[in-house]
């Protein structure tokens, strides 16, 4: 029998390639098995399982790390931050868990709470070490009816919650129903850790920066101030609340912006409050809805309201139904008129249009202006303008007592201006030259245009043009006076003389026509002072 050399190599090769091939796949399933180097728990994956060594953490698998809140990594701390996630889904296992000495071992069942399904926690003192388990007790199930794809896709946007709570400008927390902060996003941190001491460090339960005010409604919003031991300035928020199940999440919006322009406002309204009330002129402010906003004492003191009334804010017809009462307003004719003027008045101020003078009962008088301000609002003005109106009378009296005096001059009189515009003239010139001045003349009353009037009525002759060029003349003049003939060929003096501030009075004399018993007529002149 031959022996094939090319098949025993064959074999040879085939089974060494398949003991390589067995210690490879065994090799593989030990290592599997074996737990990590720095781990005690041979699952690196499943439940959530812990090691304690008197509250201090020795080793964790990964789930049970996830568990922990970020800032009770820390292995002092470990414990302290899982019995507040128990106490959240087991109600009272850290007074089971203080009890852990004297019974050796401890299940619960989690609270049904509707979130999922149920836990199962189991612990266990052994040899000095404490070890806490939490148990999933449908997580093969909830496993196999969930695809690859779903579950990644659940991690995927748990992760991009994670990120956006994280990344947050504003602090997000969570507390318990006792209070304590059980869940906090970096903001909050790093505002808690800006008011720690040079030694001190984060512990759990998170410090809580603000505290609940009770009795305010939590939609509304809560403005609070928080002061840190190394930055003196104010931070403001601005607090939000929201109640799941027994827990509270809290919002704090930064509300600094806000604050410093509402101081912003205050102090401007401070400042015009102060110029308010230095002012003479009465101020009253409506809002929107037309009740009083806004008023300076000078109010008080013009229309003898009440401060107690003012305050109360009263609305636009109410402040007027006042100032009627106070006989501060021009008395209407009937109620149903006064309701209709109040009426009118609102709509002409919200247009920009009211303004009156009031002439009131006790002999004063008050201009009011009303005028439209942004916002709907409308702001009256009260001024008291009784000495003005005084002196306008007395002023009004001197003129008509003045032309009355120069109208019961014989002679006619014109006096012109400096500019040369007729100012003042009696009726005997009227009567002279057959003409209203004012009236007829209107704005070409000025000396050229009255000379026109004299020359076209007159015979022809120098004297005018004399009479302008002296209205003319700037500086001294002499008076003089010089005569003329009317058209009827009557004689006619004229005197021209100026007068201060560079006016200038024109006087004429007519020559009187009279007649005799026997029915001749003569002309007589008569010589008075001019």
């Amino acid at each position: 029998m031959t022996f094939d050399h090319s098949h025993a190599i064959t074999f040879l090769v085939t089974g060494i390639f398949s003991a390589f091939l067995g210690l490879l796949l065994l090799s593989l399933l030990q290592k599997k098995a074996q737990p990590g180097p720095d781990s005690v728990f041979l699952e690196a994956y499943g439940d959530a399982e812990y090691l304690f060594d008197n509250k201090v953490l020795i080793d964790a698998t990964p789930v049970a790390r996830n568990l922990l809140p970020k800032v009770c990594q820390d292995k002092t701390l470990a414990w302290q931050g899982l019995v507040s996630y128990l106490e959240q889904k087991f109600p009272g296992v850290s007074t089971q868990l203080e009890s852990l000495a004297t019974q050796g071992s401890l299940t619960m069942g989690s609270a049904e709470d509707g979130s999922g399904s149920p836990l199962l926690l189991r612990a266990e003192l052994r040899g000095g070490l404490t070890r806490i388990s939490v148990i999933e007790t449908e997580l093969s199930g909830a496993k196999a009816a969930l695809d690859p794809l779903t579950r990644r896709a659940i991690r995927d946007e748990l992760e991009q919650l994670r990120q956006i709570s994280a990344k947050a400008p504003l602090p997000i927390w969570r507390e318990s129903e006792a209070g304590d902060v059980i869940w906090a996003n970096a903001c909050y941190l790093d505002l808690a850790t800006e008011g720690l001491g040079p030694d001190e460090d984060l512990t759990w339960p998170l410090p809580k920066l603000f505290q609940r005010q009770l009795g305010q409604d939590p939609m509304l919003g809560t403005r609070k101030k928080y002061i840190s031991q190394t930055n003196a300035t104010p931070c403001w928020f601005d607090l939000y609340e929201f109640k799941h199940l027994e827990e509270r999440q809290f919002y704090a919006l930064p509300a600094d912006k806000t604050v410093k322009a509402e101081e912003g406002l205050h102090s401007f309204m401070q400042t015009l409050t102060k110029t308010f009330a230095h002012l003479p002129t009465g101020l009253a402010i409506f809002d929107h809805d037309r009740r009083l906003a806004l008023f300076n004492p000078a109010l008080l003191d013009l229309t003898g309201l009440s401060p107690d009334l003012l305050t109360k804010r009263p609305t636009l017809p109410t402040f007027f139904d006042a100032l009627r009462e106070a006989s501060m307003i021009p008395e209407p004719r009937n109620y149903k008129s006064w309701r209709n003027q109040i009426t009118d008045i609102e709509e002409a101020a919200a247009s920009g249009l009211y303004e009156e003078t009031w002439s009131l009962s006790s002999g004063q008088t008050y201009h009011v202006t009303g005028r439209p301000h942004p916002n709907r609002a409308l702001a009256l003005s009260f001024e008291d303008i009784s000495d003005e109106m005084t002196q306008t009378r007395r002023y009004r009296a001197d003129l008509e007592l003045g032309q009355a005096v120069i109208d019961a001059v014989d002679a006619a009189i014109a006096v012109f201006s400096a500019s040369g515009v007729l100012v003042m003239s009696n009726a005997a010139y009227s009567e002279l030259w057959d003409h209203d001045p004012a009236g007829s003349l209107g704005a070409e009353g000025n000396f050229c245009a009255v000379c026109n009037h004299w020359r076209a009525v007159s015979a022809p002759t120098t004297i005018w043009d004399r009479a302008e060029d002296f209205a003319a003349e700037m500086g001294p003049r002499d008076a003089w006076q010089d005569h003329a003939r009317l058209a009827d060929g009557r004689r006619l003096d004229c005197k021209f003389s100026p007068l201060a501030g560079g006016a200038t009075m024109a006087t004429f004399r007519r020559e009187e026509v009279e007649t005799d018993g026997a029915g001749f007529t003569f002309s007589t002149h008569r010589k008075k002072a001019g």
